[in-house]
């Protein structure tokens, strides 16, 4: 890897990753799984940049979530947006005197989309 930027070998390994992660819209077969992961698993290896190495290293922790999300399609992150949203509005709610008041700007927050706009 002599002469070659940091640039290319990072450009690499996320290419790998992206193909590893377009599985989900086929389905993944687990051969094709496991050859795409091999495949970011070596790069990220061989680079020697300790980035990749740690990128490696959280990728392998989250496996069975990574394998999960390849296999089904489904994350949870409708539910991260909703907790995000709820943690928020009750941060910015904090200080109200009248706890109903801070429950209905939780439940404002939460409902934003579903409400219908009305004519002035």
């Amino acid at each position: 890897m002599a002469g070659v930027g940091v640039e290319q070998p990072v450009q690499i390994a996320k290419e790998e990753l992206r193909a590893l992660l377009v599985l989900a819209k086929t389905g993944g077969q687990r051969h094709q799984v496991t050859h795409r992961l091999f495949g970011f698993y070596s790069w990220c290896a061989d680079s020697k940049l300790p980035e990749l190495e740690r990128l490696a290293g959280t990728i392998d922790a989250w496996w069975p979530e990574v394998l999960a999300f390849l296999q089904t399609g489904v994350t949870n992150a409708g539910a991260e947006a909703t907790n995000r949203t709820v943690k928020t509005a009750a941060r910015t709610a904090y200080g109200f005197r009248n706890l109903d008041n801070q429950r209905r700007r939780v439940r404002f927050a939460c409902t934003r989309s579903h409400r219908r706009v009305t004519a002035c």
